[in-house]
Order: C-alpha cells, then structure tokens, then sequence
C-alpha cells in the first residue's frame, strides 16, 4: 500500500492537482492576513520544494515546462497591459524620464556588482535589475484621480522604456555569457535584435489586425492566434539568441493595439493569472534554499549584498526622480511619486533574475538578495504612493466644463432592454421607462432567439415562440408606462453579438440589462455577456440588480472617486430617475485621513461647481474622511435606495495576478438596488467588468 502510494505521488497529475490547490487557496488566506498573495505563493513553493516537504520536483519535466510558460506569459501581460497612448501622449518627458531612471539604477546596480565582487557582465546585469519597475501603485493614483497629473503620466509611459531596455540589456549578458566575447558577435547580436524587433513588433502588429479583421467576432481563434504570436516570438528570441522573455514581452506590445478591451484579451489575462503566471512564482519558491536564504540575511557578507542592493535600488530610483525635477520642473511632491511609482520591482525583475540565475550569472545570494528587494519595494513603493499622491495638483473642473455643458442625451432618446428573466424584467422595463419617458423618446424590449445550425426546425420554432412569448410579456408590463413601445425579436447565434447588432441597427442610446442572484455557473455565463456587451456596445451599458420599483427610489447615492469626464454620466443618469421620482441625490467622496482640511473643501467645492454645472440637478454633497472606503460606502448605502457605482474600472495585474476594483469589493456589501454604468468608448483600459459582478 506504501509502494503504491508512493507511486502515485511520483504521478505528473498529482504534481498539478497539488499546484491548483496552492493557488486556490494560499492567495487567499495571505490576502486576508493583509499580505500579498505573491508572497503565499512564493512560500508554498519553499514548503512543498526539495528544501521543504519535497511534495514537487521542482526538475521534472512537466513542473520546468509549467513554469516556463508561466515565465513567458507574465512578460507577455508586461507588455500587453502598457499604456501605448498615454506613452504616446507624453513621448518625450516619458523617454527623458525613462532614459534617468534606467542609465541611474543600471550604473547603481552595476557599481553594487562590482564592489561585491561580481565581473564586469553579471555586475552590469544586477543593474539590469534595477533598471525596470512595475506600477504596483497604479490603483492608488487612479483612485485618488491624479492620474491626469504629468509627473504620473510620465512615469507611467515610462515603463514601456525601462523594461525593453532592462530586457535588452539582459539578452546582451546573456549572450556574451555563452560564448566568446569579441565586438563582431556583439554587433551581429544588435543588429538581430534590431531587425528582430521590427519584424516582432510592425510585423505581429500587422498581421494581428488582419487577422482580426477576417475571423470576425470569433474569440477562439483570435485567442489561439495571440497564444501562437507569444511562443512563437519567445521561440525566435531564442533561435538568435535572445532569452525567450524579450520576444514575449515584444509581443505584448505587438498585439497591444490589436486586443485592445476585447474580451479575447480578458480570456488572455484570465488564462495567465489564475494559472500560469502563478505557477511561475511557486517554481520561485522552489529554488529558494530556506537555510541559504537565512544565511543571507545573517552572513555579514551576504546581508551586506542584500544591504546594497535594496538601498542602492530605493536611492537610484529617487535620484532619477530628482533629475527629473530638474529638468522638468516638477515640485518636490510630484518627484517623490515618480520614485515611488517606480520604485516597485516584481514582474520583470523577477523573471531576468530567473533567467540570470539559470544561465549562471547570477549567484543564489543575489536571487535571495531580489526576493527581499521585492518584499520591500512593493510595500514601501505604494505607502509612498499613498501619502504623497494625495496633494498633486489635478486637473481642475473648467479643464472638463465643455463635457459638462454638453448633454449626454442630445435627441429623442432609444433605451435597449434585453428581456430574458421574468423575474427581473419588470423592473429593468420600468427604469428604462423613467429614462425614456424625459426624453420623449422610445423603448425597445428586445428578446433573442438563438439559432444554431444543429437544431431542429421544431426545436427553432419552440425558441422562437419562447421568444415571442417574453416580448408579449414586456409590451403587456409597458402599456401604462406612458413612452413609446418598439418590440423587436431577432433570432442570433450569439446572445450578446446579437445585443450590439441591435444597438447598433436602432442606434440606441442606452442598454439597460439585468443583474440577478444566480447560481455559480448562471452568473459565470451571465458575466460573460454582459462583459462582451461592455466591449462592443455602441452606447453606455446599464447593469442593474434592483431590488424594488424604480419609481419608489427616493434616495440615490452615486460615490464619486475623482473629478473627471466620465463622471458627469453617473450624474445624468441619476438626475434623471431624481426627476421622475422626486428623489434627492447624493454624491459622495470618500478620501483618505490624511487628506488636509483645505484640500477636503477644495474637492467639496469642485463636486459642487461640478452639480450646479448640469442643469436642475439638486444634490447634497458628502465628503467622508475613512481610509476604508469600501466599509464607508457600504455604510452610507445602508440609508439609500439605490447606489450607482461605475463598472469601467481599471484592473491593474501585479505579475499579471489581478487586483480586485473597488467596485467588485463593494457590490457583495449592498442590500438596496445597484445600477454599474458603463461606457466602452471611454472606458479604460485593462478593464475586466467581471470583477465587478464576483
């Protein structure tokens, strides 16, 4: 029984089962104890490696094969979540920044190899190390609304030149590493890394949009096609000699533009962090010698390394911030968020130390001295973030009064209403109408049935009279509404493609959808629609869980993170249900304690300049001072009969592992009616509405 047990262990199966039970369940516990799931991972592998309970070999076949592909995909999400237009938009600050905080911590790094003892190559690769960051701190600056501050635009555009030059200077070592050196060679190998680039870069981009362009609206096939570009480059990388994670990072960026909010890029992303990419930071753990990495952090010598290399990585990062300053003129605050926001060192110097280790170059106490560099970096990264952010000057509300003076609804106004629920439609029928009715507009119940080439012309005709029979139910519950009743049934293979086809042919100004209590797989399949129709709806989108008539809500709350463009729909919308219900309006901001007084009532005075702005709209405004903003808006949607939250949140990945929207952390908490707005020509990127709905 023992011989068979052990036999079964041994079984590449078991290896896997094991691995999934990790990242079910160690992020999370970690998470709750406020440390970050990375770390749990990173743990799980010490525990279960050689230099643990020996549960997985971190040599075997299919464990290096796993974590390979997870290497290369967490480069691949690198590049594809990078900003292309906001680096775009401030190309030059964003190199010259880019250029000072990659030369100073590479040069830093380098000095640390050397004094320790390293040749000239591997010294110049640990300041390789230091030359990348990651925007751990994204999510904060985008929740205090300073994102549209030019000191963070251009670290954040930055990032696109510190990683291809980190990754550059990688391939370089490397390739120097397994061979002679001599100046021919190092030629040959720019010159491919030149023309490799280009044909990665122009090339996949190419090909990519054709592609897209003739498979249509086939998610499968473009999702394979975006799997094959990524190894496909990681395996030209390396058949000129490059690691293979500069051709996956080249392809993400390659693709960038192609994907774009798809949902073929929400599938990437989804395939990536809940398998792959974590699989990668349990091999970490499994190279990490749990007696060695004590050593390094008592061995004089050792801690000194580690010593060096986390504060020449904190000084380099802030030095390159204060040339920045110089240069362009920046206050002393916005320099210490630029060396904040590029403080944070996880995906991309992770993956080089992996592959400098592998490759012999770098030595097992660097590999451990990187691990405490990525502890402590991305937790002082983001405090940092946190306390300085707070004070950057924003763009003002007169930058954003053209939108605000502008109607959103400019003409009769045509509300779309998907009717597939007979237990939820009445009310989403009902909401559509308070919108409809002020507008002297129509409304458009619309049912789907779907076709499908294997089906029976009984079994067609049964959907379609199933059909038929939810749009006589809409037209019979809207004949006292008082608006304009258009039905419409389309037959589709697809439900949501057959949402925006509709939107589109009755040009429509507003989708209204519903959002009910399903089971497990009923709200998997549900999330799946409603994020396909946030992508490709011509109009905003309108999810709603209402859990009373539309016309008894008295109380609407709409919490507002920051003063932008986008907001001004969130109070439209709200004005007009006020309207039709003589409901008062709410706006609530939550920030953080440490917000001073005065920029309390500044904000306080631009939301109500902003209110007074749009026309006949009475509403209060709350400014709430809590460093738990979810708790404080569930506390203040206790007293409310409907909140509007926003569902077009950025989701940030750390290694690709993602953070959940504020959004998604305070649906679970409300009890009354919940509306998320979204708008997909506005929304920003990297958007995953099914965050929200978890």
């Amino acid at each position: 029984m023992f011989l068979l047990t052990a036999s079964v262990l041994q079984e590449p199966i078991v290896s896997f089962v094991i691995l999934l039970a990790v990242i079910l369940i160690v992020p999370i516990v970690f998470e709750r104890l406020r440390l970050p799931g990375l770390v749990g991972l990173l743990a799980s592998g010490v525990l279960l490696g050689s230099n643990g309970l020996g549960i997985i070999n971190g040599e075997s076949e299919t464990m290096n094969l796993l974590s390979d592909i997870g290497l290369v995909y967490l480069m691949f999400v690198a590049g594809l979540e990078i900003d292309i237009e906001q680096f775009t938009r401030t190309r030059n600050r964003s190199i010259g920044f880019g250029t000072y905080t990659f030369l100073v911590p590479l040069i830093t790094g380098t000095i640390v190899g050397r004094f320790f003892g390293f040749d000239w190559n591997p010294a110049i690769l640990i300041g390789s190390l230091f030359a990348s960051h990651t925007l751990l701190a994204y999510p904060i600056v985008s929740r205090l609304g300073v994102v549209t501050n030019e000191a963070v635009t251009v670290t954040i555009g930055a990032t696109i030149f510190t990683d291809i030059g980190a990754l550059l200077v990688l391939a370089i070592c490397v390739g120097i590493h397994a061979g002679d050196f001599t100046i021919v060679k190092l030629i040959t190998l720019l010159g491919s890394l030149v023309i490799y680039m280009i044909v990665i870069l122009f090339g996949f981009d190419k090909a990519g949009r054709e592609f897209f362009r003739r498979s249509g609206n086939d998610e499968g096939n473009q999702f394979l096609f975006v799997l094959l570009a990524v190894f496909l480059a990681s395996v030209g990388a390396q058949l000129i000699g490059v690691e293979k994670i500069v051709g996956a990072f080249l392809s993400g960026l390659a693709v960038n533009r192609v994907v774009g909010n798809s949902p073929v890029k929400e599938k990437i992303l989804f395939v990536g962090s809940v398998l792959f990419i974590p699989i990668f930071f349990v091999d970490m753990g499994l190279l990490i010698r749990v007696p060695a990495f004590i050593r390094s952090l008592t061995d004089p010598t050792l801690l000194a390394l580690t010593v060096a290399i986390v504060l020449g990585l904190i000084f380099s990062k802030m030095a390159a911030a204060v040339l920045a300053k110089l240069t362009y003129r920046y206050s002393w605050r916005e320099m210490i968020v630029m060396g904040s926001l590029s403080l944070p060192q996880v995906a991309a110097t992770l993956a080089a130390t992996l592959v400098g280790y592998r490759a012999g170059l770098l030595t097992e106490g660097v590999l451990n001295s990187v691990i405490v560099l990525m502890l402590v970096t991305s937790i002082l990264g983001p405090i940092l973030t946190a306390r300085f952010a707070n004070e950057l000057r924003v763009e003002t509300l007169s930058a954003i009064e053209p939108t605000i003076s502008a109607p959103t609804w400019t003409r009769q106004t045509a509300v779309l209403v998907p009717v597939y629920n007979p237990n939820t439609e009445a009310y989403l029928l009902e909401l559509a109408a308070l919108i409809t009715r002020s507008h002297s507009g129509k409304l458009i119940p619309l049912t789907i049935a779907l076709s499908s080439s294997s089906l029976t012309s009984s079994e067609m005709q049964e959907r379609f009279d199933h059909s038929e029979s939810l749009i006589e139910r809409a037209v019979e519950l809207t004949k006292d509404y008082g608006v304009s009743v258009s039905p419409l049934l389309r037959i589709d293979d697809n439900v949501a493609q057959g949402i925006t086809r509709a939107s589109r042919e009755q040009r429509t100004d507003l989708i209204v959808m519903g959002w009910g209590r399903k089971s497990a797989l009923g709200e998997r399949i549900f999330r799946t629609i409603v994020q396909s129709v946030l992508s490709e709806a011509p109009c905003p989108v309108a999810v709603a869980r209402l859990v009373r008539s539309p016309n008894e809500f008295q109380r609407i709350l709409i919490p507002i993170e920051n003063l932008a463009p986008r907001s001004i729909f969130a109070l439209q919308f709200a004005h007009n249900i006020a309207t039709a219900t003589k409901g008062q309006i709410t706006v609530l901001h939550v920030c953080d304690r440490a917000t001073s007084p005065s920029k309390i009532a500044w904000i306080k005075s631009q939301f109500s300049l902003l209110t007074s702005k749009l026309s006949a709209l009475n509403a209060e405004i709350q400014i709430i001072s809590d460093d738990d903003k979810v708790r404080a808006i569930a506390t203040a949607a206790q007293s409310a009969d409907l909140i509007i939250l926003r569902s077009a949140q950025r989701l940030m990945s750390v290694g690709g592992l993602p953070l959940n929207s504020l959004t998604a952390q305070i649906a679970p908490q409300i009890h009354c009616s919940i509306v998320l707005l979204g708008e997909p020509e506005s929304v920003d990127r990297g958007v995953l509405l099914s965050s929200t709905l978890s």
